[in-house]
């Protein structure tokens, strides 16, 4: 048995408190909150968890693929559904337009794919996208006489409603990346504001640095993981976590001293001791690390550092069996290899 238990009182105090938060620090009574619901809603379900955040008062939507924007859309749960991919297949961007979904658009060879589809009688809505230091889609964030000509160059039947960024470290505070990056954004928007173009919707913050980061709120933001309560920065909000995962025990076994638990042996019993083995690992979501996309040596002493800062001030985690608490002793890890061993992964706890 598998089950993930949602405390919905607790989800609608985690979004209360971050509309209250963005209204206090933008002071903009009319602030735009997206709701970030990608990844089947954090795992939370597309439908459910949409209709949750749209009935407390979040009225605009994002996802990152077409098939979950068509969802919502034929479904109905939003009027305001916003692509974050960008859709270069022209059958995808029509299938896009004729259901109302609000499209990203990143280059003037996309903004012509779109304009083609204006000229077809489409009502289109869009927001632009810059890139200014992830490496995803968008402008680049200097190309300003591009991007101007590609935002003037667009059909009337085409609105442009937002403008955005992504933050690539937002977790830390007073990042020069990050810093650097909110500058290059303001910057486009300074200079397609004094080629007379009005853009309503500008955002750049994700869940870190909604609260990291109070000055670049902006017009809007773009929350995902801060609903949950499961943000990695500082929660300086009372944002609760939101639910819990039951789960059956698989086996219970007595194990003598000194034995070893899991990969890389990461703990030895003491004393002869019973354990019990719980099926759940990354299907589930269980502890996915993101060491292995990272190259640099910069990025592995960042993460290190992350790891540790979280060791000192988070207690050990523990699951509870019949009311009472038990360490978690084992872990999941992607095994090291080399060129000539295959890559393995944990299936049990």
């Amino acid at each position: 048995m598998k089950k993930l238990t949602v405390n919905k009182e607790d989800l609608r105090h985690n979004i209360n408190k971050i509309k209250s938060y963005t209204k206090e620090i933008s002071g903009n009574d009319s602030y735009t909150i997206i709701g970030i619901v990608k990844g089947n809603g954090y795992g939370l379900d597309l439908l459910q968890y949409s209709k949750f955040l749209i009935d407390n008062g979040i009225e605009y939507l994002a996802v990152a693929t077409l098939d979950e924007a068509l969802i919502l859309s034929k479904e109905k749960i939003c009027n305001n559904i916003l692509m974050l991919s960008v859709l270069n297949d022209k059958e995808e961007l029509e299938e896009a337009v004729k259901n109302n979904i609000i499209i990203t658009i990143d280059s003037k060879e996309n903004a012509q794919a779109v304009n083609e589809l204006a000229e077809k009688g489409y009502n289109i809505r869009a927001h632009i996208k810059i890139d200014t230091g992830f490496g995803r889609y968008g402008f680049i964030y200097n190309d300003y006489e591009n991007i101007v000509q590609a935002i003037k160059s667009l059909h009337e039947n085409v609105k442009v409603e937002g403008i955005f960024s992504h933050l690539s470290i937002a977790y830390y505070k007073n990042n020069k990346h990050t810093l650097e990056q909110f500058a290059r954004f303001k910057k486009v928007i300074e200079i397609i504001e004094e080629n007379g173009i009005d853009i309503k919707l500008k955002h750049i913050c994700n869940s870190p640095a909604i609260l990291n980061y109070p000055e670049m709120h902006l017009t809007a933001a773009r929350i995902g993981s801060a609903f949950i309560g499961r943000v990695s920065s500082q929660n300086n909000i009372g944002l609760k976590k939101i639910g819990k995962l039951e789960i059956s025990i698989a086996e219970v076994k007595q194990v003598p001293k000194d034995f070893n638990i899991s990969y890389l042996n990461v703990y030895k019993t003491k004393k002869e001791t019973k354990i019990g083995i719980i099926p759940i690992g990354y299907e589930e979501g269980y502890n996915v690390t993101q060491q292995i996309d990272m190259f640099r040596t910069i990025d592995k002493i960042r993460r290190a550092v992350h790891e540790i800062k979280n060791l000192l001030r988070k207690q050990k985690i523990t699951v509870e069996i019949e009311g009472k608490r038990y360490d978690v002793i084992g872990t999941i890890r992607n095994v090291p290899y080399n060129s000539k061993s295959r890559r393995k992964y944990g299936e049990n706890r």
